[in-house]
């Protein structure tokens, strides 16, 4: 359990809150943070929508963080990562749809389809595993004791936690604007590529949640690698579900405006997150937590699966999973 801040009473009041309390404070601040969000995007008429949106996506995470430090619990922000990629998109396919063809509201409906299942599923998984306000993220509680003394912690937790990925993310969503507005290429192969990679790619991700929470919750798997399935062949398979995700969605955006290629930033700064970020952390606290964990990291590979480098059947250490929900 968490240690609220004691200059937080609020905070330390709800961190004994039940599960179900706790997810109903957390959908009230995302109902808050919509709202502000919405007040944000009124106030920029004559703006372009990809500022408009931007500036109302800081406005929510903002709100997000103010409700966090009162709750004294970073992990506020954690469903933000799934919430507000299908409320962009939605906002987005308006916009867009009054001047589209029949074949261009194709594409809007099946980018909007995999946005909400891809969001959906994520966000349930948080939900279905989350143990409510006294709970927060291991790596914020790192963080936290990291930059006591040297930095403010409300000024680490809006700028390196929520702020951060709310940028990463708003970057990956860029390609959904040719993709759901201003693409005006008719449906063709890459779309059936794009789907096909995106699709895929949320199936691998809920199969790899799926096989490790079935893998953790049997003891009779307690103090072994989770060896099985999707994770024999890669070390971080939700990871590349995630990464693979992004990756579609930017070919839906190539096939609807080719000129707008340079959206990969997006899922270029998705996986540069992974691979330089949240990777690295979660071996090496594997490394500390889990003796054995350091050869299994040099058969498995982190993402891209080996066949021919599989770990081997009943591997002998426990591997360290991300917090619920999280694709990070």
């Amino acid at each position: 359990m968490v240690e609220p801040d004691e200059n937080y009473r609020i905070g330390r009041r709800l961190s004994a809150a039940s599960r179900r309390r706790s997810l109903a404070i957390v959908a009230l601040s995302y109902l808050l943070a919509g709202g502000g969000a919405a007040v944000t995007a009124a106030a920029l008429p004559g703006v372009h929508p990809l500022i408009r949106t931007l500036a109302a996506d800081v406005a929510a995470t903002v709100l997000v963080f103010a409700l966090s430090v009162v709750l004294a619990n970073a992990s506020l922000y954690d469903p933000y990562w799934s919430v507000a990629p299908p409320v962009v998109a939605v906002a987005w396919a308006v916009l867009g749809w009054p001047g589209a063809t029949a074949g261009e509201h194709v594409r809007q409906v099946v980018v909007g389809v995999l946005v909400a299942v891809w969001a959906v599923r994520l966000t349930a998984n948080w939900m279905g595993t989350w143990r409510g306000l006294g709970h927060e993220d291991w790596r914020y509680v790192q963080l936290r004791r990291q930059t006591r003394g040297r930095l403010p912690w409300p000024l680490v937790s809006l700028g390196g936690i929520q702020l951060m990925p709310t940028l990463v993310v708003f970057a990956g969503l860029l390609s959904l604007w040719p993709a759901m507005v201003a693409g005006r290429r008719p449906v063709g192969a890459l779309d059936i590529l794009a789907a096909a990679v995106t699709v895929t790619a949320i199936a691998v991700e809920a199969a790899a949640d799926r096989q490790l929470h079935r893998f953790t919750a049997d003891p009779g798997h307690r103090g072994q690698i989770a060896d099985q399935g999707l994770w024999r062949y890669s070390r971080h398979p939700n990871y590349l579900g995630e990464i693979g995700f992004w990756w579609g969605l930017w070919l839906f955006g190539l096939a609807a405006a080719p000129d707008w290629w340079w959206t990969a930033v997006g899922p270029i700064t998705i996986v540069v997150l992974f691979v330089a970020a949240s990777i690295p952390l979660m071996d090496r606290r594997s490394k500390i937590r889990r003796p054995g964990y350091e050869q299994y990291a040099r058969t498995v590979p982190a993402l891209l699966p080996r066949p021919w480098r599989a770990a081997p059947p009943r591997a002998t250490a426990n591997r360290t999973r991300a917090e619920p929900g999280s694709p990070l």
